[in-house]
């Protein structure tokens, strides 16, 4: 099961990393990256490293989203052709 879990987790991982790649839609383009994040930790958190996992999650989940989120607020939210 811990395989298969595994298995799942990674091929979400590479849809969104894919997503994240052919969106022009900004700010969906930094939900699915925020998404990325939170798949991230629970890799970590199931791997057996809580540390990072919190790390990832605070970091990559919480201030790069909160980042990216204020960066498309003062810019557009539509990447340019």
């Amino acid at each position: 099961m811990s395989r298969v879990f595994d298995i799942v987790l990674l091929l979400l991982l590479v849809g969104c990393a894919l997503a994240v790649v052919r969106l022009k839609d900004l700010l969906a383009a930094a939900i699915v990256f925020s998404s990325y994040s939170l798949l991230m930790c629970l890799l970590w958190l199931h791997r057996g490293a809580p540390d990072v996992a919190m790390t990832e999650a605070a970091v990559g989940a919480g201030v790069t989203t909160v980042l990216f989120l204020v960066t498309i607020a003062r810019t557009t939210r539509k990447e340019r052709s």
